[in-house]
């Protein structure tokens, strides 16, 4: 593909988000089940390297074991990592749980904080969680950098980069503020039908006019 100017660039995502919008519609959805911003942070710290759908299996029970911040502050750590072990990396993601627990209910009164910077001081929160938190708790335009979103904006042309807070602050750059949320929550639809990593089915991609890759 030639190089390609400023301007077409920006007619093309015009493009991609219109055709985002007709396909997945533009209702903010987040496919961790949770009732409060706690139990969200949490099943995202327990989501790296595992799936939504196993994550949701796992605190199903778990939030009824574990009913609030103190009993997560106040839990065995052999338990609770016998507990969550179903989401792999289970040793490091129950001590930044229980950690975290602490630090919320010591430091923040129990309240899960809005601000990015509060919120990557809490133990096991990185931008990509802080960034769940603050678009899907409090509404803030926030892009969540996961491995859909990395792989697939990069695919389309979008970003350049491997490097997820790159490519955050690439994708703030050029996105509308309105379709933030909206971008991480899209490209994971599509990254689990459609443009899978090992089996993208280009013919049958509704995006396919728009990307580069689909020429390959």
């Amino acid at each position: 593909m030639a190089r390609e100017s400023k301007k077409a660039k920006a007619e093309r995502l015009s493009g991609i988000l219109e055709a985002l919008d007709r396909e997945y519609g533009t209702d903010l959805r987040c496919y961790l089940n949770h009732e409060t911003p706690w139990q969200l942070l949490f099943s995202t710290i327990m989501s790296a390297q595992c799936t939504d759908a196993r994550v949701n299996m796992v605190t199903e029970k778990l939030y009824k074991k574990y009913p609030d911040l103190k009993a997560f502050a106040e839990a065995d750590l052999e338990e609770l990592k016998r507990d969550i072990y179903q989401t792999g990396f289970y040793n490091n993601k129950a001590r930044n749980i229980i950690a975290c627990a602490r630090v919320l209910l010591e430091e923040y009164g129990g309240e899960v904080p809005s601000d990015i910077d509060e919120l990557t001081k809490l133990p096991g929160v990185g931008r990509k969680t802080a960034n769940v938190i603050r678009g899907n708790v409090y509404g803030i335009p926030s892009i969540v950098v996961d491995t859909h979103v990395k792989r697939i904006s990069r695919k389309l042309g979008i970003t350049d980069t491997d490097d997820p807070t790159k490519a955050e602050f690439e994708l703030m750059d050029i996105l509308p503020e309105d379709h933030w949320i909206l971008w991480n929550i899209d490209l994971i639809t599509l990254g689990r039908t459609i443009c899978q990593a090992q089996r993208p089915d280009c013919g049958h991609c509704f995006l396919r006019e728009y990307c580069p890759s689909a020429e390959k």
